[in-house]
């Protein structure tokens, strides 16, 4: 970043309702002192906090200090460590210890908390107080994917912003289908074979073979979206940080996508039920209320550290039950 400019908004969230409201109030100095950012893709919500971060700790592009881990004296990261990805109560009182002294170098500090829904209960209680009694010159920007895991009377005492992914804009049409696209345009027409039932054997293994292939292909682009990510990430990180919060960090990443893949099968499958819907079939309203709900469920196991691929797998076998047999 050049000592002239600010970081950039994502680019498809450039000019936004929602932006535009944060850069008034950042201008004039009314920004509220706790934001709840959340959305569906945690990678775009970071990007806005750190967007945020500079244009409070450089006014007007004045320094050249990216906000960030490490990168500028006056803002703070707190991140899950530890193979429960949690945040603990001492790194919740650390950070309030920082954020509580003057601002080093900036008219402000800034403290980020990234998947704020990972505070345990005690760090929860703890991070409260400051947010009931927030301390001067202090802004705090909580990141997350789940904002309805946070206590109540956390959500409460934040203004909140929710954002869609920065790659939300419609796709060119012309464009080749990436791999994860021919996924979901397989998953859909899998759906649609699901409907003309299974009146044999033969058919069932059919409908098993794809399935399971689906799965297969599900592994692969995950892992794929995640060692790329993990590329570009990396070699921004500070390099004093020990491995278990590198560990925690890559973690975070692959977590990130593979919620934001699960949440394009929900948007895929109801692409797929969407016509039936509108035309008042109501044995495929029941059919896809059943389907998410199951889905719903398996991505909430992931979270207690289901494997991705047997969630899916899950998934895909109960959709397969479902919507044979309508």
């Amino acid at each position: 970043m050049s000592a002239t400019s600010a970081t950039p908004w994502p680019p498809a969230l450039a000019g936004t309702p929602a932006i535009a409201v944060i850069e008034r109030a950042i201008i004039r100095k009314r920004l509220a002192h706790s934001l709840l950012l959340h959305g569906d893709d945690l990678d775009t919500l970071i990007a806005i906090a750190l967007a945020i971060a500079d244009r409070l700790l450089n006014p007007g592009g004045t320094a050249s200090r990216f906000p960030g881990e490490g990168g500028h004296p006056d803002c703070f990261m707190l991140r899950p460590e530890g193979k429960m990805r949690q945040i603990s109560a001492d790194a919740t009182r650390a950070l309030i210890a920082k954020v509580q002294v003057t601002p080093a170098v900036a008219p402000h500090k800034v403290a980020i908390l990234v998947e704020a829904d990972r505070m345990n209960a005690v760090a929860a209680n703890i991070f409260l107080k400051t947010l009931e009694e927030p301390p001067a010159h202090t802004i705090i920007l909580m990141v997350t994917t789940r904002p309805y895991a946070l206590l109540p009377t956390i959500r409460s005492r934040c203004l909140h912003f929710k954002f869609a992914a920065a790659g939300g804009a419609k796709p060119d049409p012309s464009a080749p289908k990436s791999a994860w696209v021919s996924w979901l345009d397989d998953y859909r027409g899998w759906l649609g074979r699901l409907g003309d039932g299974a009146a044999d054997k033969r058919a069932v293994a059919d409908h098993l073979m794809s399935a399971y292939g689906l799965v297969a292909r599900f592994a692969s682009l995950l892992d794929k979206e995640t060692a790329e990510a993990w590329e570009k990430q990396k070699g921004a990180l500070p390099p004093e940080l020990e491995e278990e919060e590198r560990v925690a960090i890559e973690t975070g990443i692959a977590n990130g996508r593979r919620a934001r893949l699960f949440k394009e099968i929900e948007m895929a499958t109801q692409d797929f039920a969407r016509p039936r819907l509108a035309a008042g079939d109501e044995p495929s309203r029941r059919l896809f209320t059943a389907a998410i709900e199951k889905l719903e469920r398996d991505v909430g196991l992931l979270r207690v550290n289901l494997n991705a691929l047997a969630a899916l797998e899950d998934f895909l076998l109960a959709s397969l039950r479902l919507w044979a047999r309508r």
